[in-house]
């Protein structure tokens, strides 16, 4: 807890007041108990700073609460951040989080990632996309692959995943990825949790994402 309660607690304690305010009128998470928000969300978030390279662009797919993006860039402000988030009063809501933390280099984009990953402004231009909570990893990959530079990493945070890697691997593939890490950990609560570190080895095909609903309806497999 030392790393969100020390030179950072300050911005931690006012985003959790943010969280739980608009919370009420937005429903973006079912924790509600303070102790739990800095644990499943905030530590949770944070795990996978250590993969994060020196001034990173980053683009966090689904942003939803802000998680791991908010608290990644309250640790490390050298990192720029682009949040894609489809619904537009969760952007008001980032866009308020943002201002009042005082996050330079923290960009909304009110977009679904599928639109957003054909535009030339950020296709395969991030250093490393990250994305905790939204779609199974098949899914999340061909939201999130696109977006990375050939080099950078997809970085998806997740409970017990075994599973779902076995049923991605394919999906990795197609989208130009290769897995390089699983790394398991565990919060203080005990939940188990897992990072899985996709690396871009190749440009993703033209055609992906596929749109209309299909990554989610029809996954790559």
């Amino acid at each position: 807890m030392d790393m969100i309660s020390g030179e950072y607690g300050e911005k931690f304690e006012n985003f959790k007041n943010l969280l739980l305010d608009y919370n009420n009128k937005f429903n973006l998470t079912a924790i509600t108990d303070e102790k739990e928000v800095y644990i499943k969300h905030f530590l949770d978030s944070v795990a996978g700073e250590s993969f994060l390279i020196p001034n990173a662009s980053v683009v966090e797919i689904g942003s939803g609460g802000g998680f791991p993006s908010i608290p990644l860039k309250i640790i490390r402000d050298d990192l720029q951040f682009l949040l894609v988030e489809s619904t537009g009063k969760k952007c008001g809501y980032l866009q308020t989080v943002v201002d009042k933390l005082n996050l330079n280099g923290v960009q909304v984009k009110n977009a679904r990632a599928e639109d957003a990953a054909r535009e030339v402004i950020y296709r395969e231009k991030f250093d490393f996309a990250v994305a905790r909570a939204v779609a199974r990893l098949n899914t999340l990959c061909e939201y999130c692959m696109p977006f990375v530079r050939v080099g950078g990493k997809f970085i998806a945070y997740k409970g017990d995943a075994e599973e779902e890697i076995k049923e991605a691997a394919n999906a990795i593939k197609i989208l130009g990825g290769e897995l390089e890490t699983v790394q398991s950990y565990e919060l203080p609560n005990s939940e188990k949790r897992t990072l899985i570190v996709i690396k871009k080895v190749a440009h993703t095909p033209r055609q992906y994402p596929r749109g209309q609903g299909k990554e989610r309806k029809a996954p790559l497999i």
